[in-house]
């Protein structure tokens, strides 16, 4: 992993002078997003921030909590979702589970399950639209197939065999029953990317529908009325990353451009986890996860200025951690709130009071972490013009991955 210090003045300089270039070819829309890029070498000062608690919101007997979002409602409820019902990071029983608050995040419901599909269920967003309908992100995955395997063969083994611990029993029992509630064929059918909607304000939801792309965060509402899903295509060969649209609530979607790819990048491999925020002045932004070799561990940023038709160069803006949520301020600011998986291990904020042009030096929200398995925060502002970050983390004392969450205020 490249580390911030690592980016130097004279590559990020080199790096942004070519992805301007390269985005001038290609997409001649406004550039202002990549032309200050380079003032991430000396970021504005850290905001001032009071943090007014910390603390576990899952029951201890939740099992394993990972990847989610918060929201709040017009109305000030709050929900969050998240893959649940888990046995550990990868597994085949994953569900999406939600949970509810009229306090602010003082208090919060009991979980429940929103979808339980036959293969694994993981990152859930979740967004409400300007017509007061939720809809809750997810995709499914056989990513546990290798583990499974290997755990089926190493309880077979005799002596002299694999010298790795084995999954216990148990555990393997319950793997090996789910992963045959259906049969291979039927499986590989299950993979997409997919959203679910209510227009009843939570009771009742309707059947799943494919969303071209997926992002741990979900989609974005734009002041046009539109629903803009910045993410990738998980299975597909191409894997491309870009934008898809609805134009009907989250009814329907379509792949709507494509962004491009940064010279020596490669998307399949390198290019995660997107999300988006639309400015006061008019521009989109979009973060992505980078595992490039140029700027890893990094986020990258693009922008369009034509309400998603076209895209600037993925370009870095000095920010080690991923991936990346946005939110609108009601003052206009934007805040982006993401995962440090080194020490300090936790969670970090930056704000940006140009419209995302630059982003100041981070603020920690948390580091008390001792593993890489947390993060994903994402972040509200409460009525009272406080903020609070929810996240996943798995920590000493508890079994399994919980979720947390900051109230906090810039001061």
């Amino acid at each position: 992993m490249v580390s911030e210090s690592a980016v130097g003045p004279s590559a990020l300089d080199r790096g942004v002078r070519l992805a301007m270039a390269l985005s001038m070819r290609l997409h001649p829309l406004p550039l202002l997003c990549l032309s200050v890029f380079a003032c991430a070498q000396t970021p504005p000062s850290a905001p001032a921030v009071t943090i007014l608690e910390v603390r576990t919101i899952t029951p201890a007997e939740e099992p394993y909590c990972g990847w989610p979002t918060v929201v709040r409602r017009a109305s000030g409820e709050l929900w969050a979702v998240w893959s649940g019902g888990r046995d550990a990071h990868v597994c085949p029983m994953g569900q999406v589970r939600a949970s509810t608050s009229r306090d602010g995040g003082s208090t919060w419901t009991y979980p429940r399950v929103l979808l339980d599909t036959a293969i694994d269920d993981r990152d859930a967003g979740v967004l409400e639209t300007a017509r007061g309908t939720l809809l809750v992100t997810t995709f499914t995955s056989l990513a546990y197939e290798p583990y499974l395997k290997r755990a089926q063969s190493m309880g077979e083994l005799k002596s002299g065999g694999w010298k790795s611990k084995p999954m216990p029993a148990e555990q393997l029992a319950r793997w090996t029953a789910a992963h045959a509630r259906l049969d291979d064929v039927a499986r590989k059918a299950e993979l997409g990317e997919w959203v679910i909607r209510s227009t009843d304000g939570g009771l009742t939801w309707s059947a799943r529908i494919p969303t071209v792309v997926n992002s741990p965060h979900g989609p974005v509402r734009l002041k046009d009325g539109r629903l803009l899903y910045p993410g990738k295509e998980l299975w597909t060969g191409s894997k491309r990353i870009g934008v898809a649209e609805s134009r009907d609530d989250g009814l329907t979607w379509r792949w709507l451009a494509e962004i491009p790819t940064r010279p020596g990048d490669e998307v399949p491999t390198g290019y995660h986890e997107l999300h988006g925020v639309e400015t006061d002045d008019g521009r989109i932004i979009v973060q992505i996860r980078n595992h490039n070799k140029a700027n890893a561990g990094e986020t990258l940023q693009c922008e369009s200025g034509d309400g998603g038709r076209t895209w600037s160069v993925p370009a870095p803006i000095g920010v080690w951690g991923l991936p990346s949520h946005l939110l609108r301020l009601r003052d206009g600011r934007l805040l982006m709130t993401y995962g440090h998986r080194r020490a300090p291990w936790g969670n970090q904020a930056r704000v940006s009071a140009d419209h995302g042009r630059s982003w100041s030096a981070p603020v920690m929200l948390s580091g008390e972490g001792t593993t890489r398995d947390l993060g994903y925060p994402s972040t509200v502002q409460l009525d009272d013009g406080a903020l609070l970050t929810v996240w996943y983390e798995k920590l000493p004392e508890a079994p399994a991955a919980v979720l947390r969450q900051a109230r906090w205020k810039l001061d």
